[in-house]
Parts: structure tokens; C-alpha cells; sequence
């Protein structure tokens, strides 16, 4: 029986609401946030590609990353269809992280240098120094790509398969190609390359960035085709210098070697 009303029935416990145990539920500002798990960086690889830089990109910064491995129609030279599945121009390098599909490799060099570099790999922004660093990360595919395409390009209109009275038609035009444009062009470039790499032996300043890079692969390209090997001292050296870096050799264990001849 219940004795003054202030009571509660038996078995139920009855506590002042000063002796009361209390719970603490922190405000929802002190909490932490939830975060959800990340998924990891995924590169879309396709053998013997420029794609190998992001690869090697990825090796300095540390950055955890799966590999996505396509290979190209050993006719036409040309990526696998599935490719498009990622991105509508079937191309690569093109990386997924945090949502986000990105394509062109001086663009993913720019945002994984953006968003996971410390300072090591570029410089800061606002000065002289990054002002060529970005120069140097456009002008790899705007300028010195193109020249060496096209050598790549006359070379295999002239050993393509075609009807014997259309052969030498097509050696001819190859070959005015060459000398009267793609040549002049190489040298013009490479030259102008040949002549930065002197000062330090590194396209912008005294260190290596993440724009030696993304000039790694036309410097390479040049060395295999170009003809003018021997009269580039300082790209030869550039080159054999960023082979011996251990983060290049890793994304080559990963990505697989590459050629470019």
C-alpha cells in the first residue's frame, strides 16, 4: 500500500532528483561525425600508357591505390572497349576517388597533388615557382606530345600493311611529313628541353616535383624515337636519373614495364 503518495509501488525504484544518477549525452557539437569508410583511389591502367606517371605519382605521395589493368587491341593499338564503361572516351589515365571520375593525366596530377601532396611535390602556390611548375605540367601534352606523336604516327604509315603500288605513295608522304614538319619540331622542343635541364637538372628549380613527372613521358619518348638521342645530354641524364628513383621502380613492378618505341 502506498504510504503518502510520494512513493512509487513496490519494486520500482524511488530517487530524489537531486541523488538521481545522471546521463551524459554530450551536445551533438561535441560529438564526433560520422565518417563514412573511403573507398581507395582506383587507377584505370591500360598497358604501355602514359597512365604509368599517375602510377609513379601515387608511389611518392604513399598513397593506398588499386590498379585496374586493361590492355590494348594488339591490332589496332587501341584501348579495350570497356574503358568507356568509365569514362565516354574509352582513354586512359583515368582515376576514381571519393565519388569523383577524372581523366587526363594533367589534370589527375593536379588534383592528387592538390589533395594529397605535403608540400614535398610542388611548390607553394603564389610564387614564381609554381607558376613554371603548372607551365611545365600543361606544356608535357599541349606541346612536346604532339611532335612525337606524329613521328610515331609517319613511322607506321610507312611499315603499315598496304597494297604493293600504294607503298611507296605512302613512304613518300611519311616522309615529307617528317622533314618538313614533325623533325623541325622535335628539335625545336627538345632542344628547349635539353637547355631547362641544364640549369639543375630538374624542370622547375632546385628539387624534384611532381612536373618531372608528368614530362617523364614525352623525355622518355624522345630518347626512343626521336633520333636526336645524342645530341640531348641533359634529357639522357634526366632520364636516368628518375629510373633510379625507388617509387618509379615500384609503379613499374605494379603497372608493368612499358615501350615506347
Amino acid at each position: 500500500m502506498a504510504v503518502g503518495g510520494g512513493c512509487r509501488p513496490a519494486g520500482r525504484c524511488c530517487l530524489h532528483p537531486a541523488t538521481a544518477p545522471r546521463v551524459f549525452r554530450p551536445h551533438a557539437s561535441l560529438r564526433p561525425p560520422f565518417r563514412r569508410r573511403r573507398a581507395m583511389l582506383t587507377v584505370h591502367h591500360l598497358d604501355n600508357s602514359r597512365s604509368q606517371r599517375v602510377l609513379w605519382l601515387l608511389e611518392e605521395l604513399g598513397v593506398p591505390h588499386e590498379i585496374r589493368k586493361y590492355r590494348r587491341d594488339p591490332k589496332t593499338l587501341l584501348a579495350p572497349p570497356e574503358l568507356r564503361a568509365i569514362h565516354p572516351l574509352g582513354k586512359s589515365p583515368v582515376i576514381e576517388d571519393d565519388g569523383q571520375v577524372i581523366a587526363e593525366s594533367g589534370a589527375i596530377i593536379e588534383y592528387l597533388v592538390d589533395r594529397y601532396d605535403t608540400g614535398r611535390l610542388a611548390p607553394p602556390r603564389g610564387t614564381p615557382e609554381r607558376l613554371r611548375f603548372n607551365y611545365w605540367l600543361h606544356y608535357a601534352e599541349g606541346s612536346a606530345m604532339p611532335p612525337l606523336l606524329l613521328k610515331l604516327v609517319a613511322a607506321r604509315i610507312a611499315t603499315a600493311p598496304m597494297p604493293f603500288f600504294a607503298r611507296p605513295v605512302a613512304r613518300q608522304i611519311a616522309g615529307k611529313l617528317q622533314a618538313a614538319f614533325v623533325d623541325p619540331q622535335l628539335a625545336l622542343h627538345l632542344g628547349y628541353a635539353n637547355d631547362a635541364l641544364a640549369r639543375t637538372g630538374w624542370f622547375v628549380g632546385e628539387a624534384f616535383s611532381a612536373a618531372d613527372i608528368q614530362m617523364s613521358f614525352p623525355m622518355e619518348a624522345a630518347m626512343a624515337r626521336s633520333g636526336l638521342a645524342e645530341r640531348l645530354p641533359h634529357v639522357a641524364a634526366f632520364v636516368e636519373r628518375i629510373r633510379q628513383r625507388p617509387a618509379y621502380r615500384r609503379a613499374l613492378e605494379r603497372g608493368g614495364p612499358y615501350t615506347l618505341g
